[in-house]
């Protein structure tokens, strides 16, 4: 669950996010099931009683509908949401890394955490910060 989101329901009702289930920045859950290896776009928005299938994708700022269930591996996008395609092995592959990449960051935070005191300047001689990971688009150039 990434920052900014909003996972609320009535009383009675439960949210319920299952394994893997990656929920962007900004989304709203309202008493829905997020099935397993969903992924759910940033500001997004699932109503209560809304199922999602395992491995589905929604898009950002899709608006799904109370009540509505969703079968497995759907692309769901836009207001009203629909359907548009089946996610396939290398969408479904994307997301998977995607999520697993999440997963290691808090891990990572905590092994590498220490207490700093505030810089009053950038020193000169401070080298340029660099990203010591590979993103999903570089991934893939690679095994070209």
């Amino acid at each position: 669950v990434q920052e900014n989101c909003t996972i609320h329901m009535f009383p009675g009702v439960t949210v319920r996010l299952e394994p893997d289930a990656h929920i962007g920045h900004g989304a709203i859950i309202h008493g829905a099931h997020v099935g397993r290896n969903c992924l759910v776009g940033m500001n997004a928005v699932l109503m209560d009683n809304v199922v999602l299938g395992e491995g589905c994708i929604v898009g950002a700022l899709a608006f799904l509908s109370a009540d509505s269930v969703w079968e497995p591996r759907q692309v769901i996008v836009g207001n009203p949401a629909k359907a548009v395609k089946t996610v396939s092995d290398e969408m479904l592959a994307w997301k998977s890394e995607g999520t697993r990449l999440y997963q290691q960051l808090p891990a990572e935070l905590h092994a590498t955490l220490k207490e700093v005191e505030p810089l009053r300047e950038v020193p000169k001689d401070r080298p340029p910060i660099t990203a010591n990971y590979v993103n999903w688009k570089e991934r893939q150039e690679g095994q070209k």
